[in-house]
């Protein structure tokens, strides 16, 4: 007869909610919360059947363009993975013919938000999916008790350049008062706790 493992059968369950939480998310999300590329991700791209075409580390520049052989400067910024592809197969199809183009997105590094201030782990943080000022206080660990959590400040610079300057209330907030306040952050936010 054996004997289950109290801890591992509650890891096992865990796991299992877990697993549940992120396809009901995924169900829901659909194709329209597909992630667009960004300045800092980098990408993996390949061409069929030519090893000179295959790149490990394609960088999305801070202009929003990769480059690659053959076909220069192509935009990257602003397009879903499978957008990019089609594009990348179209243009790279004028020098190798029907050569599938497989791109894969390796790491992240567009949706950073910088939490700074009087929180437990001040730090950039990388956004997988929509961010919330009140979420994004929580992956700091919570504020400090030397906080000043009624003056907040979410720092968004515009197009252009232009600073904006977002006022945040944690103490409404978590009272239920002035959601609307708890808006979704941007990626190069700055989350500024006094």
């Amino acid at each position: 007869m054996s004997v289950l493992n109290p801890f591992r059968v509650s890891l096992t369950v865990a796991a299992a909610c877990a697993v549940c939480l992120v396809l009901a998310w995924s169900a829901q999300a659909g194709p329209a919360m597909s992630y667009t590329l960004g300045a800092g991700d980098v990408l993996e791209v390949s061409v069929w059947g030519d090893e000179s075409l295959t790149r490990p580390n394609v960088i999305v520049r801070p202009d929003g363009k990769i480059s690659f052989p053959l076909i220069g400067d192509m935009q990257a910024a602003g397009k879903t993975v499978e957008q990019l592809r089609k594009e990348f197969e179209t243009r790279i199809g004028e020098y190798v013919s029907d050569a599938p183009v497989t791109i894969m997105l390796q790491q992240l590094g567009s949706t950073q938000v910088y939490i700074v201030g009087k929180v437990n782990r001040p730090g950039v943080y990388l956004m997988s999916g929509q961010t919330t000022v009140l979420q994004a206080l929580a992956l700091a660990g919570g504020m400090t008790p030397y906080a000043d959590s009624d003056d907040i400040l979410v720092v968004r610079t515009e197009d252009g350049g232009n600073q904006r300057y977002l006022p945040f209330d944690y103490v409404k907030a978590v009272a239920g008062k002035g959601l609307e306040q708890n808006i979704a952050l941007k990626p190069g936010d700055t989350v500024l706790v006094p």
